[in-house]
């Protein structure tokens, strides 16, 4: 119990630190424009590299315990937007705004103080690790005063946060590598939900999957969906499974969103025909 006390105030310290570098790097001082159950809002994002023009005006927003679905067609700048929102780039202009503060996110660590992870389509995981210490990878418990690994503590964690998941594991000490892409997939999800993420990014996770795993992995996301109240944003290029777990819709196009409505008021054919017509004015 001491050691989880200690990383909170870890990462609540770390969070006061992304805060306050926030109000001092320069950003405007306006209050955030933000309905009140937004936990997450990005205004005006840019981000080129070099003369390829990635993102040109992205205003993007997730209320709390809402799944939005990020759809658009390849190179729309999907990726690199959800790699913005979860620290590992950072914008040319714009800003991102969390739990109606601005923050200043100088890498993925601090994203993560702040309480917003990411699955990035290669998952981070190491093969030849078990599947414990990848949970842990960066994330390990360390007993107090002495400083050891409480390697008994992060196997049990490891397996509750995969049970409590639906995940169907024999055992969290085989090597990742010898696990199937789904079983990866949802190892990655737990890791993100056992480190407290309040918003999860998801940046293809079915895909290059067969149709058994991948819908073994939308089950996934449904019962966290159904346990905790965490907000997230899946990317995907199937419109159906984007429908079936996603409450929003958002079509990124030429550096912009250029949709955003409730899946209840979309079809695939209306998503099919915005992503294949010609770029225009509209």
């Amino acid at each position: 119990m001491t050691v989880i006390v200690d990383v909170v105030r870890v990462d609540e310290r770390r969070q006061r630190e992304v805060l306050r570098r926030a109000k001092d790097d320069g950003s405007p001082t306006v209050d955030p424009i933000s309905a009140p159950d937004d936990v997450l809002r990005a205004e005006h994002i840019a981000k080129r590299f070099g003369e390829v023009v990635a993102l040109s005006d992205v205003n993007v927003h997730l209320r709390r315990g809402e799944a939005l679905g990020l759809i658009g067609d390849n190179a729309s700048g999907k990726s690199t937007l959800i790699k913005i929102l979860s620290g590992f780039h950072r914008p040319d202009a714009g800003r991102v705004i969390v739990h109606g503060a601005p923050v200043a996110l100088r890498g993925v660590d601090d994203a993560r103080a702040i309480g917003i992870d990411c699955v990035y389509q290669d998952l981070a995981l190491i093969d030849q690790l078990s599947v414990w210490q990848n949970m842990f990878l960066r994330r390990e418990t360390v007993r107090r005063p002495l400083p050891f690994l409480a390697r008994r503590h992060m196997r049990a964690c490891a397996r509750r946060a995969l049970d409590e998941l639906g995940v169907h594991i024999g055992s969290v000490d085989v090597p990742v590598g010898s696990l199937s892409g789904g079983q990866r997939q949802a190892v990655a999800v737990a890791r993100s939900m056992r480190s407290r993420a309040q918003i999860l990014l998801l940046d293809e996770p079915i895909a290059a999957m067969g149709a058994r795993e991948g819908m073994a992995i939308l089950e996934v996301i449904a019962r966290l969906r159904e346990r905790t109240s965490v907000s997230l944003i899946l990317v995907g290029h199937n419109y159906a499974h984007v429908r079936m777990v996603c409450d929003r819709v958002n079509l990124l196009e030429g550096g912009r969103i250029v949709l955003d409505q409730p899946v209840s008021e979309t079809s695939i054919e209306t998503l099919t025909d915005r992503i294949t017509a010609p770029l225009g004015p509209r």
